[in-house]
């Protein structure tokens, strides 16, 4: 019996030993990914930036933690995300961002302000031009 609970304690300790490190590696967003307000509604029907929109088929939603998280677990929360368009206009990718990721600014929030502004991938910054 002792030696099944010594067993126990040992494996324990040593999945424990085995967890990932809590501090997160930066993200790298794409040129295109711009910044909104997400409202995920009934899915795929979403409110972008208080707008209307649509997730597309197969759209990806990263939480802070970039993993994948379902459309139905955010519903009605109101999240700062950078996010993609596909071809069709409807939205690709989503990333909600951190406390971090927010504080990064100025960061476009159209497609118009990403075609003026000039972005440093390496930094993750933007600069208006």
């Amino acid at each position: 019996m002792i030696h099944r609970v010594l067993a126990c304690v040992m494996v324990l300790c040593l999945g424990a030993a085995a967890l990932p490190a809590t501090a997160q590696a930066p993200r790298n967003f794409p040129a295109d990914a711009l910044r909104g307000a997400l409202v995920v509604g009934s899915t795929p029907e979403i409110t972008l930036n208080g707008q209307p929109a649509r997730l597309a088929p197969g759209a990806r939603i990263r939480g802070q933690n970039n993993m994948l998280a379902l459309s139905g677990s955010l519903a009605g929360q109101r999240l700062l995300v950078h996010y993609t368009f596909d071809t069709s206009g409807q939205v690709k990718d989503v990333w909600i961002l951190t406390p971090e990721e927010a504080s990064k600014k100025p960061w476009p929030s159209t497609p118009q302000e990403a075609a003026r502004w000039e972005f440093d991938a390496a930094k993750q910054t933007w600069t208006r031009k």
